[in-house]
């Protein structure tokens, strides 16, 4: 049974120069936007506005979900998710490490798969988020990838089934539940918005105000 990608095309500037993974968490420097795959050094353009706005509304809500229900934690870009298959080093936009698996965390990294990771996709990423990473990600284990294009509007859930694949989740009347992060869900539209919603308009969505 083979799995089928979203519609891509591979496309990536990697560097020609070997290193080892203790050699790329050496190399970089805080704040550094650089991925590590097959040996090989792959460095990333800087995030856009539109991109950060986005970013930085789902960090702040989803932080403070997962704080409220001692879920886990959530952990943003630049920050290095070490996977032994392939191997590579991701710096995924945003990712959630269960309670249970804190155990993977490190110093400077991840040591193994998060239990959700979401790609904010650009232009120039947007063939590796649907390509290489979707793969490499459900040969990981990854139970939940997010794409979300702000660009296109376009949000895509995915949850690993039991044979280790992903499936695509639809969003039922607008509405994704999370099947990582118990009791969360996410009205789609709130992505759209201009501009976004207000942390306090979503907490109280989420009966976590009064």
């Amino acid at each position: 049974m083979t799995q089928t990608a979203p519609n891509s095309q591979t496309a990536f500037s990697p560097s020609p120069s070997n290193m080892t993974f203790e050699e790329f968490l050496e190399w970089g420097e805080e704040g550094q936007f650089a991925e590590w795959v097959d040996g090989e050094l792959q460095t990333m353009n800087s995030p856009s506005d539109a991109h950060q706005d986005m970013s930085g509304f789902l960090l702040a809500i989803l932080r403070y979900f997962a704080e409220s229900y001692g879920l886990g934690k959530i952990r943003s870009a630049p920050y290095t998710m070490m996977l032994a298959s392939r191997p590579s080093g991701r710096q995924p936009d945003l990712l959630f490490i269960a309670n249970e698996n804190m155990e993977r965390v490190r110093k400077n990294y991840l040591e193994g798969p998060a239990d959700l990771v979401i790609e904010i996709v650009s232009p120039e990423c947007g063939a590796r988020d649907r390509g290489d990473k979707f793969y490499e990600y459900a040969e990981a284990g990854i139970r939940e990838y997010w794409l979300i294009d702000p660009e296109h509007r376009s949000a895509e859930f995915y949850q690993l089934d039991q044979v280790g694949f992903y499936s695509p989740v639809l969003a039922a009347k607008g509405i994704y539940q999370s099947n990582v992060m118990t009791g969360l869900w996410l009205n789609v539209e709130w992505l759209w918005q201009e501009p976004l919603p207000t942390l306090l308009e979503v907490f109280k969505a989420w009966n976590l105000l009064p």
